[in-house]
């Protein structure tokens, strides 16, 4: 049964430890720590919940029916600024039973503290400057219209990508492939994201040598990599786990229908 009093607001969402156990990898990477000013999080029963202002988006982990009964609280408590959330998997379910919820996609937080095994076709990667942008954008409007973050956003720190061998022979190939190092808003953590290969070319091994790349800058920078995968991307998951990373963290995403 979901709590029936308001948890209480919270300086501190570790308290708990729950950073340390399986399936809060989210707390463990996603959340800053110690506490900015002004971050909104909530604590308790087994769970913790955090709100990311600017996109009504609130974050939860632990046990999924006290992080739906975060979720809740925070609803109710701010109807105008809760917009959408992420919990364990099941969590949409639970928060449903209180609230109309829509749009539910099951996802899969990974991560990973170690280099990957070196793939032969990372020495054709690249790294793209601001120069570049118009470039990235329409080959992901094309390969991967729905594309989480895009050339030009503050939360990317780098764009990578293979040129096809068709060039003149000084890397102005045609683009068959890009991706990004973002990071997740509350931590700063890296966050691998819009990995995309040219439809006609998947299957030969772009994409892995390209995430391969990316993992391996990222744990040599910060000691680790994150990244978001669709819980029902077979061949993402066989990439993923051959690259390392960790799956322990099923979430899912869905968005609270406006009542009225």
């Amino acid at each position: 049964m979901l709590a029936t009093t308001l948890v209480p607001r919270t300086a501190d969402l570790f308290s708990q430890g729950l950073e340390q156990r399986a399936g809060a990898a989210l707390l463990r990477f996603g959340a800053a720590r110690p506490r900015p000013a002004g971050r909104i999080s909530w604590s308790g029963d087994g769970a913790a919940a955090w709100l990311d202002e600017a996109r009504g988006h609130v974050w939860s982990v632990g046990e999924a029916e006290a992080a739906a009964g975060l979720v809740v609280r925070a609803a109710h408590g701010l109807p105008d600024r809760v917009r959408e959330f992420t919990g364990p998997r099941g969590t949409d379910a639970l928060v449903g039973r209180h609230l109309p919820v829509t749009d539910a996609v099951e996802w899969v937080f990974r991560w990973t503290l170690e280099e990957p095994p070196v793939h032969p076709a990372e020495e054709r990667v690249i790294a793209f400057d601001a120069s570049h942008h118009e470039e990235l954008l329409a080959f992901l409007r094309v390969h991967s219209p729905a594309h989480s973050t895009g050339p030009g956003s503050s939360d990317v720190s780098l764009w990578a990508g293979i040129r096809a061998d068709d060039g003149d022979g000084e890397g102005n190939g045609r683009l068959v492939a890009c991706g990004a190092l973002s990071s997740l808003r509350d931590s700063g953590a890296p966050l691998m994201a819009s990995v995309a290969t040219d439809a006609g070319l998947r299957g030969q091994g772009l994409g892995a040598a390209l995430t391969s790349w990316l993992t391996r800058y990222a744990v040599r920078r910060h000691g680790f990599c994150t990244l978001w995968q669709l819980a029902d991307n077979n061949p993402a998951e066989r990439l993923y786990t051959r690259l390392g990373y960790r799956n322990e963290d099923p979430c899912v995403s869905a968005r609270l229908a406006p009542t009225r």
